[in-house]
């Protein structure tokens, strides 16, 4: 894995997964006796047990060394990369946005030291990390706007300051209901003075001032807040059962992807698309690369044809009005 040019917590990730998916079949074998029939063997294996996204990751990890192998000239082809390999594709499942009764119920349901969190996340559709790393400096209230410069990055069991995904600082629109929730939680909850090293565990230093913090006057790990915080607020709004214990007495909770504090950023989204906030302005505030991405995963939220007509009507024909009756009026 040092060969190969990525961010630090990637090559985490990287390691782990070679460690547990790759290298119990692979390690021991010499690379030019690895066939391709081999190679999907394995994936079939992995498909019984995993899901997509990890059979994904494991065969980029596999792909990766070999072609190591290639440029090496150890082997003269990839295996991996013969036509009767083939990856299980992810569900092309729609994701659905949560309608404003939910998101308000569970943004209530949040105390009210952590209450900013879900306001950030449904309004600004910042990712769960650029929350947690967004200080009061990268707010300009005049302006109505905010810089998203970075995110707090899990490397392996120590934290980093880092830029947000993409290796992208962004400009997003400040709303007024935001900015009056970011002024209110400051008064009550100042912030606190955070220093992290940049990028890596040796990285050089910086100290910002987090909006949001945890009780012990740290900043806020994602797996304690989604356990202790998140959860719960799902519980009370209604979204998920009460929790179980499993037979160590432990809490369990019965959630899945689609009930993780993710589904703010796609509900802030469709709030946009509604909104007839363009795919390209929405791809830049909530951070994509390619606004060809934002299409595909949020196009079904588009208003349809009908849709725009039935507004463009009510919003220019159907306004209250005053109607004259003799010696009164009436609405």
């Amino acid at each position: 894995m040092d060969s190969r040019i990525v961010d630090p917590a990637t090559k985490i990730r990287y390691e782990y997964i070679y460690r547990l998916h790759v290298a119990p079949t692979f390690d021991k074998r010499q690379v030019k006796s690895i066939l391709p029939s081999q190679i999907q063997g394995w994936i079939s294996e992995l498909n019984e047990r995993y899901g997509p996204s990890t059979i994904e990751t494991s065969f980029l990890v596999l792909q990766g060394v070999l072609e190591l192998a290639v440029a090496d000239e150890a082997i003269k082809k990839n295996p991996a990369r013969s036509s009767i390999v083939q990856v299980p594709k992810r569900s092309g499942e729609e994701l659905t946005a949560w309608a404003d009764e939910r998101v308000h119920g569970i943004i209530h349901a949040h105390q009210e030291f952590f209450r900013l969190v879900p306001i950030i996340a449904a309004s600004c559709g910042l990712r769960q990390g650029e929350i947690f790393g967004l200080a009061l400096e990268d707010i300009d209230f005049e302006g109505q706007v905010f810089q998203v410069r970075r995110q707090i990055k899990k490397l392996g069991s120590d934290h980093v300051f880092a830029l947000p995904k993409n290796d992208r600082e962004r400009v997003v629109p400040l709303p007024e209901w935001t900015a009056d929730a970011i002024r209110r939680h400051v008064a009550a909850f100042p912030p606190l003075t955070c220093s992290l090293p940049w990028e890596k565990l040796n990285g050089k230093v910086q100290t910002h001032n987090l909006l949001v913090r945890w009780t012990d006057d740290r900043f806020i790990r994602a797996r304690i807040y989604s356990e202790l915080i998140w959860k719960p607020a799902l519980v009370a709004a209604g979204v998920i059962p009460a929790p179980t214990k499993d037979a160590n007495s432990r809490t369990r909770f019965a959630t899945s992807r689609k009930e993780g504090l993710h589904q703010l950023r796609h509900y802030y989204a469709s709030v946009m698309l509604a909104g007839a906030v363009s795919v390209k302005e929405l791809a830049e505030y909530l951070g994509h690369a390619d606004p060809g991405f934002t299409l595909r995963v949020y196009a079904h939220l588009m208003p349809g044809p009908h849709d725009r007509a039935r507004k463009a009507i009510d919003d220019r024909l159907f306004r209250p009005r005053l109607i004259s009756h003799g010696t009164g009026t009436e609405q």
